[in-house]
């Protein structure tokens, strides 16, 4: 996480979003054989207001962190858009080129998923996936053959972080006035990195 609070924010509801839009985190642990990281679909569960939140994951069996994780302290880091923003969009010429970026860490404690946990986290990631897929039938678990699937089954192992605390980080050029703002989303409009340009946008109004 940044260190500039001014990049900081205790909006529950934008770290979940990013959360389901992004759909993938990279889990890192230290272990016995040194500090390893493993990419990976994630899932959020919600438990209210006052509850714990949950981040559900599978990891092939021959990861490095596979048989490690359960019952240690990760980090899962989810990462947002991203862009380089030059210094020739600034009226200051003595100015230097910056990174706008969105992230957010997530730090809990590990346990393993049983079977029937790890089939219903994969029925729930397939069904949130396929439900953004234009065209065509859902494609869902039960399409694929019963001596397949426990295969299929018998090569992941699914996990579940419980959410103790939540780092974000929104650098959106929040510290630069208004007027260097526009001038920063044009040029990132320029460049094609619309997705940021339009976090900026929506700061500066």
């Amino acid at each position: 996480m940044h260190p500039n609070p001014a990049y900081h924010t205790d909006d529950r509801e934008l770290m979940e979003t990013l959360i389901e839009q992004i759909g993938f985190a990279m889990v890192f642990a230290q272990t016995p054989d040194g500090p390893r990281v493993a990419h990976t679909p994630v899932l959020l569960l919600r438990e209210g207001d006052q509850g714990t939140n949950r981040l559900q994951f599978h990891l092939s069996r021959g990861n490095a962190l596979t048989r490690h994780l359960d019952g240690l302290t990760a980090l899962a880091v989810v990462n947002g858009p991203e862009a380089y923003a030059s210094a020739r969009w600034y009226e200051d010429p003595t100015q230097v080129p910056t990174w706008d970026y969105v992230s957010l860490e997530l730090e809990g404690r590990v346990r393993k998923l049983d079977d029937a946990e790890l089939f219903q986290l994969l029925e729930l990631l397939s069904a949130r996936q396929e439900a953004r897929v234009e065209g065509g039938e859902p494609w869902t678990m039960a399409k694929t053959p019963p001596e397949k699937l426990r295969k299929l089954l018998g090569a992941i192992a699914g996990f579940e972080l419980e959410i103790q605390a939540w780092r974000p980080t929104l650098k959106l050029h929040q510290k630069a006035p208004q007027h260097e703002r526009k001038r920063v989303i044009a040029g990132l409009e320029a460049q094609g990195s619309q997705a940021v340009a339009a976090l900026i946008g929506g700061l500066a109004k």
